[in-house]
């Protein structure tokens, strides 16, 4: 009876339409755009596009484009959103995450597209080598951001006048087995064509199989051209994801993007680029070279030129190394040197998820804690309320185009965090120990502490793990004070100048006056240049 009742409650009329999933990041449901082929047969496994909309857009919006469906003459975008045109029926399931709105593809936005996947692939039956990624403009750059740091789970990318974020062209060898084939308008006034153009000269020099089509005479609309007639998905048919390949190139500066196909990042230094390329030069014959990387492991079970039986040739950056083989091998570098050997990450060292930078703290379920310690006026009081409010309004109206960002984290009191908050989201935390009770309560393990006396002149800013969670302090200054944005506004002042930020920042006035910034070492503590740094400015106290 209970599958029964099961089977019937995942039945969904055919054609567009709109679904929700429920968001730990602030307990909200969030919308995507669904596209169910006609005759959809729960049997049968079925290819899924996922579709990215770009700036100033949405998931209703963006389902119409990738069936190359623009707006009637004359229409705006508000009334295009409306409803959904007739199209050709494909045997696609399509999904188009709406991600908060206008706020690139990274953070909080990356985990709702990843969130939408996941929804996608517990509803209905999709066939995992045949899963692919494409969006326009933003929506084009979370692709490639997107898809090149989780390359082994797409078959195929399709960008179209993508604007990626910054960072992105250093996963450009991580394409090496993902077809791309990028668009543009050779008179883009809103992203350069040379962004497409140079993208595809990199990776035609990688050895990356890309295409791209460059439409004279158009402006940024180049989508019209490029989904026209359903056009992607007849491109998407021609392939599958390559779950073997006998290469993989891959780089990455964090242990959350660690893995590509039988290749798992073991022990990296967070911030700096790590770096891998390994091949099959023959049966169960490996070359394999590297950079900044500590250790990785191979899991070779399935792979076409490994022989579970056979003994296992490995050479690392030119040497030869003893393995005694098997289905999964590690190797670790000790003292410039590598040997077979699975790395051990120690309980008090960066590791996945706890790792930083200070915008993993913002990426997720977190939330925003003012204090009330100190016995303060009513005046002090309201005035440290509105500035955790300030840096919790993720949703202020921007502007007619960019609307504002759908996303509401709590902000709360410190004697009003639960036991369930703590154990369930990051903290952002803002005072002192002598005004905020939760940092006072963790004072003993903080690497260093703003003393009260500074608190009008300077700034502390920085991420900890804690209690299998992060806790961000902004003690004295905000994080944002004397912040100027540049460029395309997608994210609110104290929001954009989020990704600026490494693991901490000690400033005077502003941000634009660094006392000592950077990177904690692996255990969580202070660099020697750091302390010495902030103990000269006599404005913290360093543990």
């Amino acid at each position: 009876m209970a599958t029964a009742l099961t089977a019937t409650a995942q039945r969904l009329k055919s054609g567009p339409q709109v679904l929700t999933f429920f968001s730990d990041v602030d307990d909200t449901e969030q919308p995507y755009g669904l596209y169910l082929p006609k005759n959809y047969d729960e049997k049968k496994k079925y290819p899924l596009v996922i579709m990215l909309h770009g700036a100033g857009s949405n998931h209703r919006l963006s389902l119409r484009r990738v069936f190359g469906k623009s707006n009637a003459n004359g229409e705006t975008d508000v009334e295009a959103t409306r409803y959904f045109p007739e199209w050709k029926d494909v045997e696609y399931i399509v999904a188009s995450p709406y991600a908060r709105g206008t706020m690139g593809y990274q953070g909080v936005a990356e985990k709702d597209v990843m969130d939408v996947l996941a929804d996608v692939k517990s509803r209905f039956s999709i066939d995992e080598d045949r899963i692919y990624l494409t969006g326009l403009s933003m929506g084009g750059g979370g692709t490639l951001w997107i898809g090149l740091t989780r390359p082994d789970i797409w078959a195929a990318l399709f960008p179209v006048c993508p604007a990626p974020p910054k960072g992105t062209d250093e996963l450009a060898p991580n394409a090496l087995n993902l077809p791309v084939f990028f668009h543009h308008g050779d008179q883009d006034g809103a992203v350069p064509v040379a962004v497409s153009r140079d993208w595809t000269k990199k990776l035609k020099e990688l050895g990356v199989n890309v295409s791209y089509t460059e439409y004279p005479g158009v402006n940024h609309n180049s989508w019209e051209n490029a989904y026209k007639d359903e056009a992607v998905f007849d491109w998407f048919s021609k392939f599958k994801r390559n779950k073997f390949p006998d290469r993989v190139m891959f780089n990455s500066r964090n242990y959350k993007y660690s893995k590509a196909y039988w290749v798992t990042f073991d022990h990296i230094t967070p911030g700096t680029l790590a770096t891998i390329d390994a091949k099959f030069t023959g049966p169960n014959q490996l070359d394999i070279t590297t950079t900044n990387l500590g250790a990785f492991t191979l899991q070779l079970n399935g792979h076409p030129k490994f022989t579970a039986s056979q003994p296992l040739q490995v050479t690392i950056n030119g040497k030869k190394v003893k393995t005694t083989g098997g289905e999964t091998v590690s190797f670790t570098e000790q003292q410039g040197k590598w040997a077979a050997g699975k790395f051990e990450l120690q309980p008090v060292m960066k590791k996945p998820g706890a790792e930083g930078p200070i915008a993993a703290g913002f990426s997720q379920r977190h939330i925003y804690v003012y204090g009330t310690a100190g016995n303060p006026s009513e005046a002090e009081l309201k005035l440290r309320m509105d500035i955790a409010t300030q840096a919790a309004s993720w949703s202020i109206y921007r502007n007619a185009f960019l609307g504002r960002i759908m996303v509401f984290p709590r902000i709360v009191a410190d004697r009003d965090v639960r036991p369930s908050d703590i154990e369930s989201a990051d903290l952002v935390l803002f005072g002192t120990k002598e005004t905020n009770s939760l940092i006072n309560q963790y004072s003993d393990k903080l690497p260093i502490q703003l003393n009260a006396s500074a608190a009008n002149d300077y700034g502390l800013f920085y991420i900890l793990p804690m209690n299998k969670h992060y806790i961000v302090i902004n003690s004295g200054l905000s994080w944002w004070a004397g912040a100027q944005p540049g460029g395309l506004p997608f994210l609110p002042p104290s929001l954009l100048a989020l990704n600026q930020f490494k693991d901490f920042i000690l400033f005077k006035n502003s941000t634009a006056t660094v006392i000592t910034d950077g990177y904690f070492n692996e255990n969580w503590t202070l660099p020697a240049e750091a302390v010495k740094a902030a103990t000269a400015s006599g404005a913290v106290t360093v543990k």
